[in-house]
């Protein structure tokens, strides 16, 4: 058990996380910037703007001192977003352990650069240990497991022991931890799954029913491994739990800040507007606009992702978009990703 595990920042999803490591037995320091959210948790054991009416466990401590946080911690978990992690990762080197485990739990890519969180992280973090820093993902409502709901997910990592490590950490009899030497596969997917949640909650706010839906997220996990093998992931990562099994729950579920923003734009409601009503980050925003850039980058079709790009960024309509999507040229289903994938199963 570690002495000391910090959590940053105090979203929905790493109050989740400290709410595990607390029924772990862990003394959490949950960092925020905000200092009346470091206060009502302190003082009412509350986070009452991402998790309304949870109690949560008196080990859980917050902090609004970075340095405090960081320093002398044998394990971080970063749940930072994905446009704040480089920042975040440049303030928190001169207080961090170069052997501390880190963890981070982001689902998306660097706007600008294209580079996952774990290179994100080895830029600013140069002294830290590579064999030491992990990726959590997988089907993970934070609203759910903040109750405790069984849920199950991935950390991947170089070093198979700081996988387990970060296993060890977390796991319980509610929050089952497996592992996966896939770090480039487990971000990926966890990343651009949100891309077809978008378009999940599009299709539900069209009214388009469960077959379009299915159609959807088939031919949507085909474009993930797609790209995923082309930037060095193991296409059969994407058969796991940060590939269809969080593409399943993200795109199913109400809980879904992805999906709930693609109703939204359904609705014709502006996409500034949608973010702005939200109020939390919709991580699958951004990450249209890299996986557009990121498959030019590496020849990898993606036409559901093109079309999702040109409803949010080029204002064309959900309805005609559909209507381009179905109408593309015949082509066959079994990919050569798909057929390696087999092959590599029946070897």
């Amino acid at each position: 058990m570690s002495n000391k595990v910090s959590v940053l920042v105090a979203g929905s999803w790493g109050t989740a996380l400290a709410t595990v490591l607390a029924d772990n037995g862990h003394q959490v320091l949950l960092w925020s910037r905000n200092e009346e959210q470091v206060r009502e948790i302190n003082e009412q054991n509350r986070n009452s703007r991402f998790l309304q009416d949870v109690e949560l466990s008196p080990l859980i401590v917050a902090t609004h001192s970075l340095q405090g946080a960081v320093e002398g911690a044998d394990a971080i978990i970063m749940v930072v977003p994905s446009s704040g992690m480089r920042e975040v990762a440049s303030n928190m080197r001169p207080y961090l352990n170069k052997d501390a485990l880190l963890i981070h739990a982001t689902k998306g890519f660097e706007t600008g650069s294209l580079k996952r969180m774990t290179e994100v992280i080895a830029d600013e973090l140069p002294e830290i240990n590579p064999n030491r820093l992990v990726v959590l993902s997988g089907p993970s409502h934070a609203e759910e497991v903040i109750r405790k709901c069984p849920t199950t997910v991935v950390v991947a990592a170089q070093d198979l022991e700081a996988a387990e490590a970060a296993q060890d950490l977390l796991i319980n009899a509610y929050f089952r931890v497996y592992t996966n030497p896939d770090v480039a596969g487990v971000e990926v997917g966890g990343a651009l799954k949100n891309i077809i949640a978008l378009g999940a909650g599009l299709t539900d706010g069209l009214g388009f029913g469960d077959n379009a839906k299915a159609a959807l997220m088939t031919r949507g996990l085909a474009e993930i491994a797609r790209l995923g093998t082309a930037m060095g992931a193991n296409p059969l990562t994407f058969a796991g739990l940060a590939g269809i099994g969080d593409l399943i729950v993200t795109c199913t579920s109400q809980h879904s800040r992805n999906w709930r923003a693609g109703n939204k734009l359904a609705k014709g409601i502006p996409l500034d507007e949608v973010l702005q009503e939200m109020g939390m980050v919709v991580e699958g925003v951004k990450t249209t606009k890299a996986a557009y850039e990121l498959s030019r980058r590496y020849d990898a079709t993606m036409p559901i992702t093109d079309e999702l790009y040109k409803v949010l960024f080029d204002g064309k309509s959900p309805q005609l978009a559909a209507q381009d999507l179905m109408g593309r040229v015949r082509t066959h289903e079994i990919e050569e990703v798909a057929t390696d994938a087999i092959t590599n199963v029946l070897k």
